[in-house]
């Protein structure tokens, strides 16, 4: 009798030791709701946050709530959410490089240049009549002080920067420059020599392409858009670890 009571007694032991254990699910489930309330709260202030800042947060929140770490792997060369944290973290840099080319340019007095955020980077664009005479390669004297202010700004984002040149599409065939492919590349290729030789960047560093007529950002219908086609871009690429 003894024997069998002792026997239920372990059962009913065991029983509520399980139906405790089950419980720990609701603990969890109840933290979770938790983080996407704050979420949601913290998602009704972003009207009014720099884009910068909304990455930032976008990127500490993922990081926090994840079950795997960016580069961790479950099993020998599969990895998790590598590609996803990735875009993130490039995002993120975009944005705060943004930021601080318009705060340098600023400081250095770059009045007329256009600024703007892409998926590759950020991309500065000059006018070709602020760095060349029609139809030349050879830099103008007004273009001197404009690359070295260009190049204070370069030394201090501390970056990889492309210099790719852009002409329109009226044809051009002289003795030095055959197409707009010599032009745009000899363009390209001086903006980056002065930029070595009288700004102090490091070659290292630096790119030149020259694209002709391919890469239009509006129609050669009229010559204010050609005048919009016929330019300098310096991309200033994040490189994302």
């Amino acid at each position: 009798m003894n024997e069998r009571m002792t026997k239920r007694e372990t059962v009913r032991q065991k029983t509520g030791e399980s139906r405790a254990a089950g419980g720990g699910w609701q603990v969890v489930y109840t933290g979770f709701i938790l983080i996407l309330l704050c979420f949601f709260i913290m998602l009704t202030s972003f009207a009014s946050l720099q884009s910068s800042k909304i990455t930032r947060f976008a990127k500490s929140f993922s990081d926090a709530v994840n079950v795997f770490n960016t580069g961790k792997s479950l099993e020998h060369g599969e990895t998790m959410i590598h590609a996803q944290a990735m875009v993130v973290d490039k995002e993120d840099k975009i944005a705060m490089l943004f930021e601080k080319g318009k705060m340098y340019g600023v400081q250095h007095e770059l009045q007329n240049i256009q600024l703007r955020r892409t998926k590759r980077g950020v991309v500065m664009t000059l006018a070709d009549h602020m760095l060349f005479h029609s139809g030349e390669a050879a830099l103008s004297m007004d273009a001197h002080a404009l690359l070295r202010k260009i190049g204070s700004v370069i030394n201090k984002l501390d970056v990889r920067v492309d210099i790719e040149g852009h002409t329109d599409d009226r044809p051009i065939a002289t003795a030095a420059f055959p197409s707009n492919w010599e032009l745009s590349t000899a363009r390209a290729v001086n903006v980056l020599r002065y930029l070595i030789d009288a700004c102090g960047v490091e070659s290292s560093r630096l790119s030149a392409v020259g694209l002709s007529e391919y890469h239009p950002v509006a129609a050669n219908t009229t010559a204010e858009n050609r005048a919009s086609n016929r330019r300098v871009e310096i991309i200033f690429e994040p490189e994302v670890q």
